[in-house]
C-alpha cells in the first residue's frame, strides 16, 4: 500500500468531508496514482500508479468515478475557498479565467463525444475538427511567490455537448442558425455563467474579475452584480452605441441607449481620436504601447450596464488597431484592463500541461457519470500539485538542480510545471521509506567467522 506524504494529505484533507470515508480512502489513493503515474492516466493506470495493481481490484477504481456518491463542483469549491484563504489578499479582487478545450476520445458509446472545433489543430494540418468532449474551465489566477508570471488553478468544469438537432434544423433555414437555445444543451458561454454563480454565491462580499476571449463576452453575463466583471476581447463588428442620455422631460418612454457608435476600425482612423502613451506589463515584460479608451454600451449584449473599450497599438503603428478590450469595470484605466486581459494566458498553460504533462483527459471510461467525473478530478490534482509546491516546494534548490544537469538551461530562474509535478513525485517515493539506524555490528560474530573465510580463500 503507497503511504501518502504527510504534506499532502493535509491538503486532501480538506476534501474529507465531501465524501464517505471508504470513498474519501478511494480519493486520497487515486489523488496519489494519478501523480505518481507517467504512462496513460487511465483508472487502471492510476492503480498502477499507486502500488495497487495486486491490492485492489480494477472495478474499485472504477466504481469511484461511475458510482459513488461526490460532487465535482463541491470540490472545485472547497479548493477555491483554500486558494483564496491562502493566496489572495482580503482587499484584492477574485480573477477568475474561463476557457474550453477539447480532449480527444474514440468510440461512439462516449457519453458527450462527437466531432467538433478543436483549436489545437496546427495551422496546415488539415480542418480544424477533432472527435472528442469539450470542457469549458474556470480556473482561478493567483501570483505565487516562486513565480513572475500568473498562474491559473483549475477549480470548476462543465461538459459542453453540441445540440444533436442544430444542424438539422439550420438546414431548414439554408444553412442560416436561426433557432432557440436548447435548455437541455446549453451554450459555452451559459456553462460559464452557471459556474461564476456559483462562485459568486461562495464569496458573497468579494469583488470578482472574470476574463475571457471574445466567445465569452456575449449576453450570457447580462444582468450581473456591480461587483462582478467581465473581461474579454472585443469583434471588430461588435455594435456600440453612446451612454444613456439624461432624461428630457418630454413625455414617453426615455431613450436607454445614445446613438449608434461608429465601428472601431473608424474611430481608429479617424484623425479626432486622441491616443495616449503607456506602459503596460505584457508577457512579464514592460512594453510601451499606445491606447484609445472611451465609455460606452453593449446595448444587445450586456443592456444598460456601461463598459469601457480600449483600443491598443503599437507606438509605431499609425492607422487601425492591434487589438480591442472590453470591460465592465468601470473604475480600471487602460493599463490595467491590457494587464489583466494578458493574464488570461495562464488558462492557455494551464490546459497545455494538463493534456501534455499531467495527463488528463487519457482515462477511457464510457458513462454519463464517469465522463463528467474523470476531467474535473484529474484538473483538481493539478491544483492540488501546484498548491502542494507552493507550501512546501523548495524553488531555488530545484532551479539549481536542473541548471546543473542542464548545462545549457543558463537562463531558467524559475520551476516549471514539470518540476513541481517531479518534485511531488520524489516526495511520494520518500515516503514509502522510513528511516532507521543500522545494528551494531557484534565483533564476536566477526572474528568467528574469520578462520573460515581465511581457509575458504586458501
Amino acid at each position: 500500500m503507497p503511504v501518502v506524504p504527510s504534506s499532502l494529505d493535509c491538503l486532501l484533507s480538506l476534501f474529507a468531508g465531501a465524501f464517505s470515508a471508504p470513498t474519501f480512502e478511494s480519493f486520497r489513493m487515486l489523488v496519489v496514482g494519478f501523480v505518481c503515474r507517467v504512462g496513460e492516466h487511465s483508472v487502471c493506470g492510476m492503480l498502477l500508479g499507486a502500488r495497487l495493481e495486486r491490492c485492489w481490484h480494477h472495478s474499485r477504481g472504477h466504481a469511484f468515478f461511475a458510482y459513488r456518491k461526490w460532487c465535482p463542483d463541491q470540490l472545485g469549491l472547497l479548493l477555491l475557498g483554500f486558494v483564496v484563504a491562502r493566496f489572495v489578499a482580503a482587499d484584492q479582487p477574485i480573477k477568475l479565467a474561463v476557457d474550453d478545450t477539447l480532449f480527444g476520445r474514440t468510440g461512439k458509446q462516449v457519453h458527450g463525444a462527437a466531432w467538433q472545433y478543436d483549436g489545437s489543430v496546427a495551422s496546415g494540418h488539415g480542418p480544424k475538427i477533432s472527435y472528442g468532449n469539450n470542457w469549458v474551465i474556470l480556473t482561478v489566477i493567483v501570483r505565487l511567490p516562486f513565480m513572475t508570471r500568473a498562474v491559473s488553478l483549475a477549480v470548476l468544469e462543465r461538459l459542453w455537448r453540441p445540440d444533436p438537432d442544430a444542424r438539422a434544423k439550420s438546414k431548414a433555414h439554408g444553412g442560416v442558425r436561426r433557432r432557440k437555445p436548447n435548455p437541455e444543451y446549453p451554450s459555452k458561454p451559459v456553462l460559464a455563467r452557471e459556474m461564476l454563480d456559483l462562485v459568486a454565491a461562495l464569496f458573497p462580499e468579494r469583488e470578482i474579475e472574470l476574463v475571457g476571449d471574445s466567445a465569452y463576452g456575449t449576453g450570457a453575463f447580462r444582468g450581473l452584480a456591480d461587483r462582478l466583471t467581465v473581461t474579454s476581447r472585443l469583434k471588430s463588428n461588435a455594435k456600440l452605441y453612446a451612454p444613456k442620455p439624461p432624461p428630457t422631460g418630454k413625455r414617453g418612454r426615455p431613450a436607454e441607449k445614445g446613438k449608434r457608435l461608429p465601428t472601431l476600425g473608424q474611430i481608429a482612423d479617424d484623425p479626432q481620436t486622441v491616443w495616449e502613451q503607456t506602459e503596460v506589463l505584457r508577457c512579464g515584460r514592460a512594453q510601451t504601447v499606445r491606447v484609445h479608451m472611451f465609455e460606452a454600451l453593449r446595448y444587445d449584449t450586456w443592456g444598460e450596464r456601461p463598459v469601457r473599450v480600449v483600443l491598443v497599438r503599437g507606438p509605431n503603428r499609425t492607422s487601425g488597431y492591434d487589438i480591442a478590450l472590453v470591460s465592465m469595470n468601470m473604475r480600471a484605466s487602460a493599463g490595467a484592463i491590457i494587464e489583466r486581459y494578458d493574464e488570461r494566458w495562464s488558462i492557455e498553460v494551464c490546459i497545455e500541461d494538463a493534456k501534455q504533462i499531467t495527463g488528463v483527459g487519457e482515462a477511457r471510461n464510457r458513462v454519463k457519470q464517469a465522463v463528467e467525473r474523470t476531467v474535473p478530478f484529474g484538473l483538481l490534482c493539478q491544483s492540488l500539485t501546484i498548491c502542494w509546491y507552493a507550501l512546501n516546494g523548495q524553488a531555488e534548490k530545484d532551479v539549481k538542480h536542473r541548471r546543473q544537469r542542464s548545462r545549457w538551461y543558463t537562463k531558467k530562474r524559475h520551476p516549471s510545471y514539470q518540476d513541481i509535478l517531479s518534485s511531488l513525485r520524489r516526495e511520494t517515493i520518500a515516503s514509502q521509506y522510513l528511516p532507521a539506524t543500522g545494528r551494531a555490528l557484534n565483533p564476536q560474530q566477526i572474528s568467528r567467522l574469520t578462520p573460515t573465510l581465511n581457509t575458504a580463500t586458501g
